[in-house]
């Protein structure tokens, strides 16, 4: 039997508001545990929570840019469940009138094409403690200043097909979020993570089949590597005669599998009533137009105007506007050198490769986007060829200098096109060559280009690599020419 996998992801975002969505408790990360944690995050008798306006506008400020319906009124609920990390009993949520409404995300896949995933709602919400289980000798600690972080909770529609197009819809929702500077993103801290339903069906049928929720995802990888893992886990028991039980799940990433945690809620189970303690958002029309107006140019738009603007590739503009950070050293290099299909080549080549090799981030590339430009800017100009070039990035990057121009001159790589030098150099080989020269002369015309490198080599050994190798090949063909 052929089989169709059907995934739809909860994604929780943590907004950038530096303090708690209901108090003044900080967000900051790394404090101490239970520093950053107030009465009202405890929900102490007669504390009373207070809506922090900062929240509000971020989510509004995400549903605009995915297109989504902004309705006018929004309403808290709570949803009530018993944690040792949820000390109020409750957590304060949107299950019915959320704050954003329908939208959709274009994701781009490996292959270029383009799909649309439909968003059902995002609401805001407080964020639990966290249960830490390690060096307590068999106890549970409980770090309390998480509770009350905004969230925002971005819920799919069951639109994607694959590991790899829920991967590409996770990366899109992160691009736009860190556009959008509503958050950091980072997944390493718990900035974002999400829930992933999976359930599969027999190719053709129309109703979905009962899905298994992995909870608390934190990595793109992860979640490709959760739900292939969860998808055969499927199929295998269903063919085997079994049922897929609706449930919650945990990843386990050294294992490479999924493991039962309970049985799945269903809404009723959580009680959800509104909130008694905070009034309905009523947002007023002025009030979205002049967050609407104020949107930064996000992912799709940038990659537009990097296709239709500076005559970039769909691929090379895709890579370049994939991250805010990404862009904004990219358009920084290309101001500077005047050239953006020089600086893309050099930020998606030799830059990202330094970085990947390294394990940072472009925000912390030794290489500023200034330095960069400047020696693209010399590649351009002739002044220096491209494997001199390699070599200054590799000065840069290890501080040896500060800028291009002062390494070039440190390092005497400036090339070499004065022609009567390159032409000196160029006889010097050849009479030095005897045998390549009569091996050439005696060859089919057609078979001498490929003999020509071991000239080239020479000199270019000769000048140590400064000489310009257009002008090496030009002088060289019309020299060897000339004795055949």
């Amino acid at each position: 039997m052929q089989w169709e996998t059907v995934i739809g992801l909860e994604v929780h975002v943590q907004l950038a508001t530096k303090s708690k969505i209901f108090s003044g408790a900080s967000t900051a990360f790394g404090a101490d545990p239970n520093s950053q944690a107030c009465a009202v995050d405890l929900g102490l008798p007669g504390v009373l929570p207070v809506l922090n306006e900062a929240a509000v506008a971020m989510a509004v400020q995400f549903g605009l840019g995915i297109h989504a319906e902004i309705p006018e009124v929004s309403v808290f609920d709570r949803k009530n469940y018993f944690y040792p990390d949820l000390p109020k009993g409750y957590q304060t949520s949107q299950m019915y009138h959320p704050i954003v409404g329908p939208g959709e995300v274009e994701i781009t896949l490996e292959d270029g094409e383009t799909k649309r995933i439909r968003v059902h709602h995002a609401h805001l919400e407080e964020d639990a403690g966290k249960s830490l289980h390690e060096d307590f000798q068999g106890m549970t600690g409980i770090d309390l200043n998480r509770a009350g972080t905004p969230l925002l909770e971005i819920v799919s529609e069951p639109d994607m097909r694959s590991a790899k197009e829920a991967a590409a819809y996770l990366k899109a929702i992160h691009s736009i979020v860190t556009y959008l500077g509503i958050s950091d993103g980072n997944m390493a801290e718990g900035s974002m993570r999400c829930d992933v339903n999976v359930s599969v069906r027999p190719r053709g049928q129309a109703s979905f089949g009962t899905r298994a929720e992995i909870k608390n995802v934190n990595s793109f990888r992860f979640v490709e590597r959760a739900i292939a893992f969860e998808v055969e886990r499927q199929i295998e028991l269903i063919e085997d005669g079994g049922e897929v039980v609706q449930e919650t799940r945990l990843f386990d990433p050294e294992r490479d599998e999924t493991r039962s945690m309970r049985t799945k809620e269903q809404a009723n189970d959580y009680r959800y009533f509104p909130c008694p303690d905070l009034l309905p958002v009523v947002l007023d029309r002025a009030y979205v137009d002049h967050l609407r107006d104020n949107l930064p140019e996000l992912p799709d738009e940038k990659r537009a105007r990097f296709q239709n603007a500076l005559g970039l590739s769909a691929y090379d503009a895709g890579v370049l506007s994939a991250s805010r950070a990404m862009a904004e050293y990219f358009e920084a290099v290309k101001e500077v050198c005047g050239d953006a299909k020089l600086a893309a080549n050099w930020v998606q080549g030799e830059l990202s490769g330094a970085l990947n090799r390294e394990g940072l981030p472009i925000q912390n590339s030794p290489v500023s986007a200034t330095q960069l430009g400047e020696l693209v800017a010399r590649v351009k100009d002739d002044t220096i060829n491209g494997k001199a070039a390699k070599e200054v990035f590799q000065a840069l990057w290890h501080g040896e200098g500060a800028n291009a121009d002062e390494v070039i001159e440190a390092k005497g790589l400036k090339q070499v096109t004065d022609t009567g030098a390159i032409e000196a150099m160029i006889d010097q080989v050849i009479a030095d060559s005897p045998a390549q020269v009569a091996q050439y002369r005696d060859a089919e015309p057609d078979k001498r280009g490929k003999m020509i490198g071991y000239f080239v080599g020479q000199v270019m050994k000769a000048s140590r690599g400064t000489a310009n190798p257009q002008q090496v090949n030009a002088l060289l063909k019309e020299k060897l020419d000339a004795l055949c």
